[in-house]
């Protein structure tokens, strides 16, 4: 079997939080008095973090203070409120249970902040995922291979042996094709949008998946 390690990206890869993530931040937005967006815009936003999102929520010119204020109402009410619509995405559970039964090791590099993604993995994929690498203090975030290399060098202290020629990166975005890029290994986008699959090829997806099925086509790949 090629792959011994599969790296997932979380938000739009494993789970579908849109729906959350909208309604915490638009409840946040209209709490200050900030205009609200549709759930296609939030979209738009997500794959580089909280702080990016909440930026890129708020009006332009929005003062540093403002932001930071605004990111901090946003994730504790969000880390109360990440899984009231949250869900897996359909053959996910099936796709990761046969990954583990096959001794190929699944771990998450997210920007989002590292215990809430622990949290959410705990939630909807116990005893599935080896380790969570996300958002903290020190360590660059996606698309730089930080996350990706702290994942290989954890596991390998455990006693699991994976390499970056064994290893594979899947996302939704370009930040997720990015990182497996920085990283040297191999990457694979998901998504079943025509116009997302050309951006994702664009920015150097080699591999496509359109659904779980095909996915395990390409994780299980001789």
């Amino acid at each position: 079997m090629k792959y011994s390690l599969a790296i997932f990206d979380l938000d739009g890869t494993l789970l579908n939080t849109l729906d959350d993530l909208t309604d915490s931040c638009n409840y946040i937005l209209s709490k200050n008095n900030f205009p609200t967006h549709s759930k296609e815009k939030i979209r738009e936003f997500i794959g580089n973090g909280i702080p990016k999102l909440i930026y890129r929520a708020l009006p332009p010119k929005t003062s540093e203070k403002t932001i930071i204020q605004i990111t901090k109402e946003f994730t504790e009410y969000y880390n109360s409120h990440s899984t009231i619509k949250t869900l897996p995405y359909p053959g996910i559970i099936e796709l990761l249970t046969k990954l583990k039964q096959n001794k190929i090791a699944i771990a998450v590099n997210t920007n989002k902040h590292e215990q809430t993604a622990i949290e959410l993995c705990n939630t909807f994929f116990p005893t599935l995922i080896e380790i969570v690498s996300g958002g903290q203090t020190g360590l660059p975030p996606k698309p730089e291979p930080s996350g990706v290399n702290k994942i290989i060098n954890s596991l390998s202290k455990k006693g699991i042996h994976c390499t970056k020629d064994n290893s594979i990166f899947i996302g939704d975005s370009d930040v997720d094709i990015q990182t497996g890029n920085n990283a040297g290994i191999d990457s694979v986008g998901v998504t079943k949008k025509k116009k997302k699959k050309d951006f994702l090829i664009e920015h150097g997806a080699k591999l496509i998946a359109n659904n779980s099925i095909e996915l395990e086509k390409i994780l299980f790949a001789l």
